[in-house]
């Protein structure tokens, strides 16, 4: 195609995306091969996924982040305070 014009070109894509029958690609006949000895379980419309573990409660998550923050406060001062003037 390295001496095509751009004409010709236009004509080929023409001519190659109206063709009747368009091969599947590798992966779509890997899946339909696969699908018909094991069809897949139906899924609804965003299915939510699986729980990965337990939920803790916001109340829970608060505590940790507020503590977290006062250890920190706590770590300052004390450094400050020991800092020589």
């Amino acid at each position: 195609m390295g001496g095509q014009d751009d004409a010709e070109r236009e004509f080929d894509l023409r001519w190659a995306e109206g063709a009747v029958h368009k091969e599947p690609s590798a992966r779509a006949r890997m899946l339909a091969a696969r699908w018909k000895e094991n069809p897949p379980a139906p899924q609804p419309f965003r299915a939510d996924p699986d729980p990965v573990g337990g939920r803790r409660s916001s109340w829970v998550s608060t505590v940790i982040v507020l503590g977290a923050v006062a250890a920190v406060i706590v770590l300052l001062g004390w450094a400050g305070f020991r800092a020589p003037y």
